[in-house]
Formats: structure tokens, C-alpha cells, sequence
């Protein structure tokens, strides 16, 4: 079967801190007015998810578009291979090697620390989590938590903890739209209220709670918090180049390098017609305006605000069309070849 663009179905998930706001992007949210839903898990393949080190059940997208319409994105992968996958290795078990949301915090999220590697090959049941944040709205004032302050120590954060102390500590940053972040495993941090994310991560759900706001009913981990943070600031100087170039038909800013994935902004301010040559898996994440994607075996497929699109490498005679401004988020993947837009 040709090679085509592949658009997933959102699996929503209900969180105390979640609020309605991705119904701007488009959405149709289960639940009524007052259910939050706090993650839009846009694109995943994860044979098992948890969230504090135990396994939970699969997660696994399933695809909304064209003839693999039903399927899930691991039966596709099993069917077309190369075609859809390039070179790009999966996971130990199999599984795709990111995972992509929509995060919107209408209150602040817990704060929390992901396993490094190191704590990861240790403990059977925690999985490494790195992940950057994209910022597709902010409210006036609204921040994000990114590390610990200089000179804490893990006894000083301890006691923070027990004595309901912990946000001074805490290195806040303010954010506005158009912010990247990137928020390397063992980086202590909380996505601030009133705050609306796309998030990239390496495939992982292990979350340890420190702090949680003074909310109650959900469980902490603080002595595997505390063997995971790497206290101080987290150095992503070199992760976070903020650079831009003009590309042949776009301005390109290159918000995040790092193992795991790479993060670059295209921005066309007119109508653009340009033939797309990949030959590695790409994820298109659209932040604004519209494009059209036409290759061999499918009709035309539009992909507006707020959608995600995996584009395969085994696509031929594809071409994009944007008519107006648009922008999007590209994510390639450094474990495989590089890609090309030509």
C-alpha cells in the first residue's frame, strides 16, 4: 500500500488540573462543561504506561485517515515497515520512540521529577522521561517551574516539602506563546496554571510527586523524587539553540536539539506550493493556519490548527500547500538518518 499521511485519533485524558482551553484548538472534549480534561496524547505506541513506576496498560494510537483507518499505528508499522518507519529504531519493547500532547493546566500541575537513565536501568518498573514544552498560550503573569534553585540541598527540599515551603525554592520562569523548553530527565519542574502546551517526550509515564499544590487523594513519591532530581538549574543551554534561517520557503527556528528529538518552527507568511522529500519518519504538530498534503494512493489531506500528522518516508510524488500564513512544529529524530525538506 503507498505510503500517506497519517492523522490519529486524540485519546483525552481527565485531569484534576485540566480545564476545557483545547476546545480552541477545534476539539470536541468528552464529558460535559465542567469535565477537565487535562492531555490530548496525540500520537503514542507505548506497550505499557504508569504513573509512578508500576506497568499500566498500552497505549496506542489509532489512525483516523485513509485506508489504514482503524488501525492501530503498531499494525501499521508491522505492515508497511520501512515504508512508514525508514530507519528510525523502536523502543526496547517495540513501541515508537516519542510521544506527543496537548497539555492545557488550568491549575498548576504537581511538581515532579522524571528517572534518568541511570535510575531507569536500576528499577525494572521506571522508564527515562525527557520532554520539551512548546507554549501555544499563556495567561498574563502565568509560569512554568524549571529546576531548583541554587544551593538547595535534597535535606533543605525535604523539609520544604514537609513544611508545605516548596514553591520558593523552585526556579519559576515566565512564559508567553512561542516559548520552547526543554526539560531534561532529573529536572525538578511544573507546568505553571493558565498555561497551554504542545509537548514532545521520549515514550514514558513515570512521574514521581514532590508537591502537589495541597491538593489530596493523590500519591507522592518523594524518596524516589529525591533520588532522581539533579538539584540546581538544569543546564540546556546547548539544548535550547533558538536559532533561525530562511529555508527555501520558510523561516525555520531551531527550538530543540537533543538525543532524543529535534524541535524546529516553520513559519510561511504567504502562500507557499513545495514538492516534500523525506527519507525518515517527520511529525508535523500545526500551531496555526492550514496545509495540504497530497501524495501518491490519497486524495488531498488538510491539516488545520491544533492537528498532528506523521509523515512517513516512503511517500512519493508528495507536495504541500499552504494558501495562507502557517505555522507548524517539525520533530525528526536524530536516532534516524537525516530528513529533508526540500
Amino acid at each position: 500500500m503507498p505510503a500517506y499521511p497519517l492523522i490519529f485519533e486524540p485519546i483525552y485524558k481527565e485531569k484534576v488540573w485540566g480545564g476545557r482551553t483545547l476546545e480552541k484548538l477545534g476539539r470536541t472534549l468528552p464529558g460535559d462543561a465542567q469535565t477537565p480534561i487535562g492531555e490530548s496524547w496525540e500520537l503514542v505506541d507505548m506497550a505499557q504506561t504508569s504513573m509512578s513506576g508500576g506497568g499500566g496498560g498500552a497505549e496506542r494510537s489509532v489512525v483516523a485517515n485513509g485506508p489504514h483507518a482503524g488501525k492501530t499505528f503498531a499494525q501499521v508499522i508491522q505492515e508497511e515497515g520501512a515504508g512508514v518507519l525508514g530507519n528510525l529504531p523502536l523502543t526496547d519493547d517495540g513501541g515508537f520512540p516519542i510521544l506527543l500532547k496537548f497539555l492545557d493546566a488550568q491549575q498548576h500541575l504537581s511538581v515532579q521529577v522524571h528517572p534518568s537513565q541511570a535510575y531507569a536501568q536500576a528499577h525494572e518498573d521506571a522508564f527515562l522521561k525527557s520532554e520539551a514544552w512548546y507554549v501555544l498560550d499563556a495567561e498574563p503573569g502565568a509560569v512554568i517551574y524549571k529546576g531548583v534553585q541554587p544551593g538547595v540541598t535534597p535535606e533543605q527540599f525535604r523539609e520544604a516539602i514537609e513544611e508545605d515551603k516548596v514553591e520558593p525554592l523552585m526556579i519559576s520562569v515566565p512564559v508567553k506563546p512561542g516559548d520552547c523548553h526543554y526539560l531534561p530527565s532529573g529536572t525538578c519542574h511544573a507546568l505553571g496554571a493558565g498555561v497551554l502546551v504542545a509537548e514532545v517526550q521520549t515514550p514514558s509515564d513515570t512521574t514521581f510527586r514532590v508537591y502537589d499544590w495541597g491538593r489530596t487523594g493523590r500519591e507522592l513519591h518523594i524518596d524516589q523524587a529525591l533520588a532522581c532530581i539533579d538539584f540546581g538549574p538544569p543546564d540546556v543551554s546547548r539544548h535550547e539553540p533558538n536559532t533561525k534561517v530562511r529555508g527555501a520557503f520558510a523561516d525555520i527556528t531551531r527550538l530543540v536539539s537533543c538525543e532524543f528529538f529535534n524541535i524546529n518552527r516553520y513559519e510561511v507568511d504567504a502562500a507557499q506550493e513545495q514538492a516534500l522529500s523525506y527519507t525518515q519518519p517527520v511529525v508535523w504538530m500545526v500551531l496555526e493556519g492550514e496545509v495540504n498534503i497530497s501524495c501518491d494512493g490519497v486524495s488531498d489531506i488538510n491539516v488545520g490548527r491544533g492537528q498532528t500528522l506523521y509523515l512517513p518516508p516512503g511517500m512519493t510524488k508528495a507536495n504541500l500547500r499552504a494558501d495562507a500564513d502557517t505555522t507548524w512544529l517539525e520533530v525528526t529524530f536524530p536516532q534516524a538518518q537525516p530528513s529533508s525538506l526540500a
